[in-house]
């Protein structure tokens, strides 16, 4: 039911990620919107080129840097994609190359595709209701990339790892923010300490986090601080098709999607 659509999403993903990867080998300017966050011309061509290539569909389109329907508008849509066309704007700024391409579809509030495409890393992770979620890693996909819009779905499968991947570790792995780590996920994981014997703390950028724990590469992202929609959709479709889940810290449920206030509350992402 969602191959066409996982497979669509998956072409514009690499597609964005091309425009990324223009700016990010240029001399670059750095916009700041209402709420600081950087904004630069990568953002706008990759949010473009998603746009355009899921027209098709004629499902509407919930993007960072698009126009945002009101709630009213928004409320009557039981399908539209969620997009966050550059997660990390500012490790492209710095350029360490933790930025990711996000691209979800939800249905009645639930994600149940998802994809995330590492333009620097080559790494690229994709989810679909009852298909399971998957990894390709770089060397693996790197062949790939120029030919992605003749690529079948059947081919990208064929290489693709399921997850997790990562069923065993010695210590209790947490993957926390590089650039936006509050002091109640200091606390939060002072705390996890007390339950496991050793706790490992990782950094990266971006919604790679997410996927680590997708992957089993870590256990736990707690996240205490401002998200918004858009930078989990993607993601938490990936976990939940890997066995893990994620978790709205208030409800104590899943995140639930084209909410009113896109602003997420804090969430804890975690195998289960």
């Amino acid at each position: 039911m969602y191959s066409l659509l996982l497979h669509q999403s998956i072409i514009a993903a690499v597609l964005a990620g091309k425009e990324i990867l223009e700016v990010y080998d240029t001399k670059f300017n750095v916009e700041y919107k209402e709420d600081k966050s950087p904004l630069t011309l990568a953002d706008k061509k990759a949010s473009e080129k998603i746009i355009e290539e899921l027209e098709r569909f004629k499902i509407p389109v919930l993007s960072e840097e698009g126009f945002h329907d009101n709630f009213e508008t928004r409320k009557t849509w039981d399908k539209l994609w969620i997009v966050d066309p550059l997660d990390g704007t500012k490790e492209f700024v710095k350029r360490n190359g933790e930025f990711t391409v996000n691209i979800a579809l939800v249905e009645d509030n639930v994600p149940s595709t998802g994809v995330i495409y590492s333009p620097v890393f080559k790494d690229l992770y994709f989810a679909a209701k009852g298909m399971g979620a998957f990894k390709i890693q770089k060397d693996d996909f790197v062949s790939f990339i120029d030919r992605i819009q003749t690529s079948t779905l059947e081919e990208l499968l064929q290489v693709a790892k399921k997850l997790p991947i990562v069923t065993s570790k010695k210590n209790y792995v947490v993957v926390a923010s590089r650039s936006h780590m509050s002091k109640e996920t200091y606390e939060h994981i002072e705390n996890l300490k007390l339950k496991h014997k050793e706790v490992d703390i990782v950094t990266t950028g971006s919604s790679i986090k997410m996927c680590w724990v997708a992957e089993g590469v870590a256990d736990e992202y707690p996240r205490f601080g401002p998200t918004m929609e858009w930078d989990t959709a993607a993601g938490q479709a990936i976990l939940q098709e890997s066995g893990a889940s994620l978790i709205d810290y208030i409800s104590q449920l899943p995140m639930t999607y084209n909410r009113e206030n896109l602003l997420n509350n804090w969430f804890i992402a975690k195998r289960n």
